[in-house]
């Protein structure tokens, strides 16, 4: 009688789970991957994001971070489901799949049309980056209570080896330069020391063509290429993973028990 109790698969179901248990791994790997991008953006470099005035930059890193926790917690689901032979609970884990994936590839094909210049907002991208640093640079830096705009100007100017908005003149409008003894701020300098602001000569001073309003659309574009890229992988990789959960729902339908 406990022999007949029993559960029996054919060796297509066994398989089969298997299979979903390996991809289930597989997919908690990408969501620590994803959710380890956007913790990375926003500790390191929220910084340069937050001279932009927008929001639009450190959502994107909030998304990848919220994309990574749902696809932790679905894969959880998915090895439950799989493990305890739970054919309501599979129907939810693929359910779960299919709107993620719907998700990443609408995320993943914005991204890469932003990032290919072909969508209207990329102009209005390009004016805001160049407008905005511009003038927190010339407004914003050393002055009382922003601290945090200066430090973030400092280091993008160290990192991206760099000078002002578009080039070094643009210095010349800024309210802390016209009071103090500068044309730069230390920071323009290749050999950082105090008052070092006070020559612009290319041998002192960073003087990179385009000035730092390039880096730091290079680095917007390429936190937008991480997105899509990271969006319509993890979606192609949920294709194989919806597969092997409809192919084993139908398997444990038809299994005797």
């Amino acid at each position: 009688m406990d022999a007949q109790g029993e559960k029996t698969h054919t060796c297509g179901t066994i398989c089969l789970k298997y299979l979903l248990l390996l991809f289930n791994v597989l997919f908690w790997l990408a969501g620590g991957a994803v959710l380890a991008v956007g913790v990375w953006t926003l500790v390191e470099k929220s910084d340069y994001i937050s001279l932009l005035n927008s929001s639009f930059y450190s959502a994107s890193a909030y998304i990848l971070i919220a994309a990574g926790v749902i696809v932790i917690v679905t894969g959880i689901i998915g090895c439950c489901a799989t493990m305890k032979e739970m054919r309501s609970l599979l129907i939810v884990y693929l359910s779960l799949l299919l709107f993620i994936f719907l998700l990443e590839i609408i995320a993943g094909v914005l991204a890469y049309i932003t990032y290919q210049e072909c969508f209207p907002f990329c102009y209005q991208l390009d004016e805001e980056l160049r407008q905005n640093l511009k003038v927190t640079m010339q407004q914003k830096y050393r002055q009382p209570g922003e601290e945090s705009v200066t430090q973030a100007v400092d280091k993008l100017q160290q990192e991206f080896k760099c000078c002002g908005s578009h080039n070094s003149t643009d210095w010349a409008d800024s309210v802390w330069i016209q009071l103090n003894e500068r044309l730069v701020p230390d920071s323009c300098c290749k050999t950082p020391t105090d008052l070092c602001g006070r020559r612009d000569h290319p041998s002192n001073i960073y003087r990179v063509e385009g000035g730092c309003i390039l880096k730091l659309e290079e680095f917007i574009l390429s936190q937008l290429y991480i997105l899509g890229s990271v969006g319509i992988g993890i979606a192609f990789l949920q294709l194989v993973g919806m597969m092997f959960t409809c192919c084993l729902y139908q398997n444990l339908k038809e299994d005797p028990s």
